[in-house]
């Protein structure tokens, strides 16, 4: 994408020009990772290094925002919501959440984005994982296991902390999911199966794995606390 050569863009205003740039550089960090010189960076997206510093002051900045953008920007503020929609049985929420969070997130840019930055050591991986996917995505869908597979008696007998096999056992579906798309997006290994299939049959592997292992929680909840 070469800014410059683009004639729409001297029309642009500023914040619609640094949206430009912005998007330019994330498919071109996509394609090349984080390692690439500025020169090369601007050459490439089509525009000057004076230009690239007057919006974004570094090429730390940018990458900052990049990452900002890709990883946080496109969560949707119903998706919790409607993960703890109770009129609805766990699994159909487990289904309309994943549904929308894997086909809205783990496309071909973001992963590569995501390893890349992985790569290059960025403590932002660290904080979307543990801020993002187990503080709101993974005790959301434990707290939403406990009412659905406890009754309120056993529910008041555990303490209201989400136990760490809890958060483990919610791993198993997130990680699934998303090495299915890293089959499909980046080893070019998609399932032989269409992809609501593959979701529903990994929500009940889930599901059947929790109401085995909830019990066994209750009962070393209940001793810890005795």
């Amino acid at each position: 994408m070469n800014i410059l050569n683009d004639p729409a863009t001297k029309r642009l205003s500023p914040e619609a020009r640094r949206q430009q740039i912005l998007d330019a550089a994330i498919d071109y960090f996509a394609e090349a990772g984080f390692a690439v010189q500025t020169r090369e960076l601007t050459r490439r997206i089509g525009v000057s290094q004076p230009v690239l510093y007057r919006y974004f002051p570094s090429k730390a900045a940018l990458i900052e925002e990049v990452l900002e953008a890709v990883f946080l920007k496109q969560q949707s503020p119903n998706w919790l919501k409607d993960l703890r929609d109770r009129s609805m049985p766990i699994k159909a929420r487990l289904m309309a959440f994943y549904g929308s969070y894997v086909e809205s997130t783990y496309d071909e840019r973001w992963l590569r984005i995501y390893f890349f930055a992985a790569l290059a050591n960025f403590d932002f991986n660290g904080r979307y994982v543990k801020g993002i996917v187990e503080d709101k995505i993974l005790k959301t869908v434990c707290a939403e296991l406990r009412h659905s597979l406890l009754s309120a008696d056993q529910i008041k007998k555990m303490p209201k902390k989400i136990h760490a096999r809890e958060i483990e056992l919610a791993w198993m579906l997130q990680s699934n999911l998303f090495y299915g798309m890293v089959r499909k997006h980046i080893l070019n290994a998609a399932a032989d199966i269409p992809e609501p299939t593959r979701l529903s049959d990994a929500v009940d592997l889930f599901i059947s794995g929790a109401q085995a292992t909830y019990p066994t929680l209750l009962v070393k909840s209940v001793t810890a606390a005795n």
